[in-house]
């Protein structure tokens, strides 16, 4: 027998409440926080999809690994079963632990950026980007044309431009471009896959001129699993096979753990250079921690190593993959706008098509944000102007490319009727979304505004 059900490839061991709370709760609770999310108390939310990164279930096994970790500051045996394994998958010479990925970026872009230096990407995401932009480098997004358009459906929407990544490095000259990266899959993008092909032309082009490629892999087994249900010549390899094949296109790589390694907190910065994993240790032991400890405990690098085993299992992925279709299916066959095809591990819905009526230096996403929790305490996150929006010197708004609102799914965190709960949630939004009003920001600090930024209805 072929089962037509997907389920999920584990058993539950262990469980949390969910306070429920009821919509005048709801009202003030949002008020408090100014009108962000990110502000309001986790014990005053239903389902939270504020994101993907840390929110994982763990697996008996990584909880196993936890009392097993060896604490020694220095050489600990911990760091060497978390170094092998992350050598396996992605064959880089240098691993160095960090206790997230943003540390990775931050020591990686401190070294390598600056300013008059430029770094291309596929799509950078927002910590990439500020710390790209906090070295005094430019962060520049060169997605292919398709992946701009929600709604059209492709199978690799997350490609780097080949054409203008070239004519950017002529452009801009090698001297000024330290590296290029390629984020698998593009997050803000609408968790679109990266094709092998794109990948390996977009090597290609960095040998061409001598600019090395680092993958940014926070969702890297997804990533191969896109590609070995949809590229042709991967449908008989393994998601590992595939894996170390992306890696081997790469020169180094930046990792948050807290996604594809299934865990509440860890990363790593991979290297083939020496000279650069010898600059990139010396600031890790300023910043982070001893070079075999990074910033995390012995019983975290356990927990990272054992993730990433997991990660690669064919019914995980198959499982994971299709729970967020599952989602995404039901939101367009109620008419919801989204991202298509629905991406890896998030649903992003088109703010735009989905209030057509509120322009973006009103921040349409923050409004269906703000909604979906006041309606049932669903807890997202815009991906939009309110992000990435900017302004000129002249003090002009300029808004964000696309207006979304991701719906991240944690990993082995919610079965199917939390999904089904929050596709009726959503869909009764849409049902009132000529009702819904802009905001208005009241508060924003200079960098990663939407952390802490505050709002106002208009």
């Amino acid at each position: 027998m072929k089962p037509k059900t997907i389920i999920e490839p584990f058993k539950i061991k262990s469980v949390e409440p969910i306070r429920f709370t009821t919509r005048e709760e709801r009202e003030k609770f949002l008020k408090d926080a100014g009108y962000n999310p990110f502000l309001i108390h986790a014990d005053d939310v239903l389902i939270d999809l504020l994101t993907d990164s840390g929110t994982s279930a763990m697996s008996a096994k990584q909880w196993a690994g936890i009392m097993d970790g060896d604490e020694s500051y220095a050489g600990s045996k911990s760091f060497y079963h978390f170094e092998s394994v992350v050598r396996s998958i992605t064959g880089m010479k240098y691993i160095i632990p960090t206790h997230q990925g943003r540390a990775a970026e931050k020591i990686l872009f401190t070294i390598v950026g600056g300013p008059g230096k430029y770094i291309p990407n596929n799509t950078h995401f927002d910590t990439t980007r500020a710390n790209v932009e906090f070295s005094g480098a430019e962060a520049v997004d060169l997605l292919n044309e398709v992946g701009k358009h929600p709604e059209i459906r492709a199978d690799f929407k997350g490609n780097m431009d080949i054409e203008k990544l070239e004519a950017f490095i002529k452009e801009k000259g090698v001297e000024n471009i330290p590296l290029c990266m390629i984020t698998v899959t593009n997050n803000s993008g609408g968790g679109q896959p990266v094709s092998m092909q794109n990948i390996r032309e977009t090597k290609e082009v960095c040998k061409k001129y001598n600019i090395p490629l680092f993958l940014d892999a926070c969702r890297f087994a997804e990533n191969a699993y896109f590609i070995k249900l949809r590229e042709k010549g991967y449908e008989d390899k393994t998601p590992l096979e595939i894996a170390q094949e992306m890696f081997s296109y790469a020169d180094g790589a930046t990792m948050s753990a807290k996604k594809d390694a299934l865990v509440n907190i860890g990363g790593f910065l991979a290297l083939n250079d020496e000279q650069l994993a010898m600059n990139s240790r010396n600031m890790l032991i300023v910043t982070e921690g001893f070079p075999t400890y990074g910033g995390l405990a012995g019983r975290d690098l356990e927990a990272v190593a054992q993730g990433l085993l997991e990660i690669m299992d064919e019914h995980y992925l198959q499982y994971r993959i299709k729970s967020v279709e599952y989602l995404g299916e039901k939101l367009l066959a109620a008419g919801v706008p989204i991202i298509e095809p629905p991406g890896g591990h998030a649903i992003y819905i088109d703010a735009k098509r989905f209030l057509p009526n509120i322009p973006p230096e009103q921040y349409p996403g923050q409004s269906v944000v703000c909604e979906l929790y006041l309606e049932g305490g669903v807890r997202a996150v815009e991906i939009g102007s309110v992000m990435f929006g900017k302004y000129d010197k002249n003090g002009k708004f300029i808004p964000s490319m696309m207006e979304l609102v991701r719906l991240a799914i944690p990993r082995r965190v919610y079965t199917q009727s939390h999904i089904d709960y929050l596709i009726e949630v959503i869909v009764e939004v849409y049902k009132k979304r000529n009702n819904l009003k802009g905001y208005k920001i009241t508060y924003e600090a200079p960098m990663l505004r939407h952390f802490t930024a505050r709002f106002e209805p208009i």
